[in-house]
């Protein structure tokens, strides 16, 4: 079928009809990438395992995403694309229930590659049937829409993940998706079509030498990014190895995908100017997002003192910032077009980084809510755009290539930018620590009359050298507090650098010919 032909072919029903069970399914797919964040604890209760290895939970649903994404395209063409989205969403569903009712880590875990194995197809083909069934003059305003899933679920989850958790009990943050996946599965059922492109096809042949190298190195690399803060990167043998062995698997896989007559992703579309920078945007922006949706709940629990449900709270103005985005994305881009637009929400994301490296220990959650609402607005009026541009070359029949192509880079960048973030906390708290230790000592006045204060205000209570061990340790955990918080505030700041670095990546996306 020739290229003209595929560009011609419509669906029978409203394209925004079709798009509520597919939007469906990618909200259920994002949401779980982040609800288990604040359940953790919980988690590694019942199952009796430390925090470290609860993180297991998250990491093994990534990985096993990851490694599905690529390979859509082939299932698509063995089973055609819709019936290939029912199994990916009767698998996430019923690996959902599972979920739930793990009584061990070993059933959990199992549970968790099953739901990554079943969400793993939904988000590509999904942005692949959105960009589809709408004629090219309404394409950025569904991709507004879709954008909008994709971010918000992850914002959301932390929050619906903790009030769950509170208030039921952890297996509920699983259970909610099953109501939501039999609903999903039985409308995209009726309305979603396939294009005579994207329909079952004969002789179709599997890569499984690419397939099996491209599991090694997203496995490989998820555990050295996961575990290399833990165990100080490369001073640790076992992850100078490991990094080896996954860098070893990566060339043999792109070698692989380069040489081989049917790969298992055709790495061709990497040539379109567009789709290559525009991917490497929406890696950096994708692992800002996932970093900073990691970091600020686990900052307002361990130095401020938040609950679960109030830290996951503290993300909901973000939401409202991409929601106005959102508005703002469909009315700006025919008057200004979508690089201007792209490069405003660079800056205003980058402005919003900027704005969290100011925040200290006396906020409170009105605080937090300006420089995440102007994150989530900077993050949605670049993503978005970006989004619908970074595919605006490529024919609709390389759609779906190019979706799994684009998110699994897209999950790499959330793998490495959550492990940077993490490093960049750990380090800079570090270095934070030594400069104001040096500090304490009695030749600095403010630290002896501190000390002295603290000290009187306990010997109500005890005897003097008690009462000075007492205010030492106080302000020694103050120090620690401080030191922490700049860890925090110098890896938003990069943040907001980040943005503003890779504007002129931008600048090198040409805009499409008639």
């Amino acid at each position: 079928m020739s290229n003209a032909e595929t560009e011609q072919w419509i669906p029978s029903r409203n394209p925004w009809i079709i798009m509520i069970p597919v939007m469906l399914s990618v909200f259920m797919f994002a949401l779980d990438e982040t609800i288990s964040n604040v359940a953790l604890p919980y988690m590694a209760g019942s199952f009796s395992i430390s925090h470290n290895e609860s993180t297991w939970i998250i990491t093994s649903y990534l990985v096993a995403s990851g490694v599905l994404i690529p390979a859509v395209d082939f299932f698509c063409k063995l089973f055609g694309r819709k019936t290939y989205l029912l199994i990916s969403i009767t698998i996430f569903t019923i690996a959902s229930v599972i979920c739930g009712l793990s009584n061990s880590m070993a059933m959990m875990l199992f549970a968790r590659v099953l739901q990554g194995i079943g969400g793993g197809g939904i988000m590509p083909i999904s942005q692949a049937v959105i960009f589809e069934i709408f004629p090219k003059e309404k394409r950025a305003a569904a991709m507004a829409v879709f954008g909008l899933g994709v971010v918000m679920a992850p914002i959301m989850g932390p929050a619906l993940g903790g009030y769950l958790t509170e208030t039921l009990s952890w297996p509920f943050i699983y259970f909610i998706n099953v109501p939501f996946g039999i609903i999903a599965f039985h409308l995209t059922q009726m309305l979603v079509e396939d294009p005579p492109y994207a329909r079952k096809q004969k002789n179709v042949s599997m890569d499984y030498s690419g397939f099996f190298f491209l599991c090694v190195w997203l496995l490989t690399l998820q555990v050295v990014l996961d575990k290399g803060n833990d165990a100080d990167w490369f001073s640790a043998a076992w992850i100078c190895k490991l990094f080896a062995i996954s860098m070893m698997a990566m060339v043999a896989f792109f070698t692989i995908q380069v040489k081989k007559k049917k790969p298992l992703i055709d790495l061709s579309i990497l040539k379109d100017g567009n789709f290559f920078f525009g991917t490497i945007v929406l890696m950096v922006l994708m692992g800002v997002m996932m970093a900073s949706a990691a970091i600020l709940p686990s900052m307002l629990q361990q130095l401020m003192g938040y609950t679960s449900f109030l830290s996951g709270i503290s993300m909901v103005p973000r939401g409202g910032g991409c929601l106005l985005a959102t508005i703002a994305c469909g009315i700006l881009t025919p008057k200004i077009g979508t690089k201007p637009l792209i490069i405003t929400g660079l800056i205003i994301l980058g402005i919003g980084g900027l704005m969290f490296g100011e925040i200290n220990t006396q906020i409170a959650l009105v605080d937090i809510a300006l420089p995440n609402f102007v994150f989530g607005l900077g993050m949605i009026m670049a993503m978005v755009p970006m989004m619908n541009l970074s595919c605006s070359t490529l024919s609709n029949s390389q759609q779906t290539n190019a979706a799994g192509v684009q998110n699994l880079l897209k999950n790499i960048g959330a793998a490495i930018g959550t492990s940077i973030a993490t490093t960049m906390i750990s380090r800079f708290s570090q270095v934070h620590q030594m400069m104001m230790v040096g500090h304490l000592n009695f030749s600095n006045d403010t630290f002896t009359s501190k000390l002295n204060a603290l000290a009187g205000s306990f010997m109500a209570n005890t005897d003097i050298a008690t009462a000075l061990h007492m205010a030492e340790n106080q302000i020694y955990h103050q120090l620690l507090q401080q030191s922490s918080l700049w860890g925090y505030v110098e890896t938003f700041r990069y943040f907001g650098i980040s943005a503003f670095v890779i504007i002129p990546l931008v600048l090198l996306i040409r805009k499409k010919t008639a």
